[in-house]
């Protein structure tokens, strides 16, 4: 397929001279400066019949580099955080809700159903039922989606959804020989089997298993595939660096604008408080060119400058009827229309989920990438959005793997991520998909569109879509 792909896509209108100037145009249009208006007069996609969803609220605790300020706490402090300042910002009695619900990927063992562990800890009832979904990087956006079910099925009016990641401390396992001498030892009853047992270990037992952020199906590490998907689609070195120099510039122009208005502050226990976001870090091509490959070397284009890092962080959605919400007193930020997930191959697909969701959804809808009017696109590596711009901009591409007769069409780049997006305002797994949807509503609000899309994609070649419309100012 790479092969293939190469050879069909690499014409493609993404360029790196298109992305410069591209850049450029983005950058000198100050999007926070653009007045608030009402949404565009487009049709609506409310049903009849059909309960309609709203987004109330969200928001998140500062997304850190692992191993800064949070690296003594552990992921219910970071989940619990968020939920109390949910709490806080919205003024929803506790008893209201009906149900949490939270995504993780990396589970500490303690604590394997952290949405439980949070909620208590946030001081919800012991009545409230609460569990935790993983998806990859799309957890929190199955833990919202969830929500969505839960109700549209009439089960609930309100539901808090969120998720959250904590790679300061991730669980470091014995080696399979050690956990086996380890069990086997628990079960001796005498002193002599113990001795026997302790005499048959080896140094090899006491290599530790370190995780991983590899395909367990492919055994391929995800940046390796993103090299490999860039390569694919002739996405050059200096295209993936000019696309995250353009995400830490617009990120810290939001930070610096105070449009990143989710982001709370949170009190650290000995460390005081944390308010922003710590990797948001604009540098220069220069500086970027310099850096070496991360992945495949010596010739690979994927760096650590061009790819998101990992990070500490959690985030909480509040989900209600539109009807539950209005008789409670509160003002919706959106409504959330509708969702796709798709999957693919995970070899040489991965990380292609925002191409295939995104026509997905498109066809669900009714609607086309004319209608939208603010897109928050996952950028996992920079390579990955360049290649998904490419994809949905191919016919070959729509015909030969999506099934469909022509392209999905091209992402206006002054619609894409204007206020940063993972590459700089971080990637905890399980708690992206609810900043997506939250950054989705305020910037529809903040620029007067109605409709937002949100894709993002994840390991095992999974993908998602969401499609967001502006509530009525």
């Amino acid at each position: 397929m790479a092969l293939m792909l190469m050879n069909s896509v690499r014409n493609s209108p993404v360029t790196s001279s298109w992305v410069g100037h591209t850049v450029a145009r983005c950058l000198s249009t100050s999007t926070h400066l653009q007045a608030p208006g009402q949404p565009k007069s487009k049709k609506t996609l409310a049903k009849a019949g059909v309960k309609n969803i709203v987004l109330v609220e969200g928001v998140r605790t500062p997304f850190l580099m692992a191993g800064t300020t949070y690296n003594d706490l552990m992921p219910h402090d970071l989940a619990r955080a968020s939920l109390q300042g949910l709490l806080t910002k919205t003024g929803l009695p506790k008893d209201a809700v009906e149900y949490l619900v939270f995504g993780t990927v990396i589970q500490e063992v303690k604590t394997s159903n952290v949405a439980r562990e949070a909620a208590l800890g946030a001081g919800f009832s012991d009545k409230i039922p609460a569990h935790t979904v993983t998806m990859a990087c799309i957890s929190s956006n199955q833990a919202m989606t969830t929500a969505v079910g839960l109700i549209a099925a009439g089960q609930c009016d309100t539901v808090v959804a969120g998720g959250v990641e904590f790679m300061s401390d991730v669980p470091i396992r014995h080696s399979r020989k050690m956990r086996k001498a380890m069990l086997s030892l628990n079960k001796a009853k005498t002193f002599g089997q113990r001795m026997a047992l302790l005499g048959k270990m080896r140094l090899s037992h006491f290599a530790p298993e370190l995780p991983a952020v590899a395909e367990f199906s492919t055994g391929e590490t995800m940046g390796h595939s993103a090299d490999r998907l860039a390569a694919a689609f002739g996405v050059t070195r200096l295209e993936q660096d000019e696309f995250a120099f353009r995400s830490h510039t617009l990120a810290k122009k939001a930070q610096d604008a105070g449009l990143l208005s989710d982001v709370l502050s949170i009190s650290v226990p000995g460390k005081g408080m944390v308010s922003k976001d710590n990797g948001i870090r604009p540098s220069s091509l220069d500086q970027m060119a310099k850096l070496k490959p991360a992945f495949i070397k010596p010739h690979g284009t994927v760096t650590a400058a061009n790819s998101s890092f990992l990070t500490d962080g959690a985030s909480s959605t509040l989900i209600m009827s539109e009807e539950k919400a209005l008789a409670m007193g509160f003002k919706p930020k959106a409504y959330l229309r509708d969702f796709v997930f798709v999957s693919q191959d995970p070899k040489d697909q991965l990380l292609l989920g925002p191409t295939y969701s995104t026509s997905k959804i498109l066809e669900k809808t009714g609607l086309t990438l004319a209608d939208i009017d603010v897109f928050e696109f996952h950028e996992a590596f920079a390579g990955q959005i360049m290649a998904n711009l490419k994809a949905m901009d191919s016919d070959w591409f729509a015909q030969t793997y999506v099934g469909k007769k022509s392209k999905v069409g091209s992402v206006p780049m002054e619609k894409l991520n204007t206020w940063g997006g993972s590459l700089s305002l971080g990637h905890p797994f399980g708690a992206t998909g609810c900043r997506l949807v939250t950054t989705t509503a305020h910037r529809l609000r903040k620029e007067g569109g109605q409709y937002g899309l949100v894709a993002a994609c994840a390991a095992g070649g999974q993908g998602h879509a969401m499609i967001v419309e502006a509530y009525p100012q």
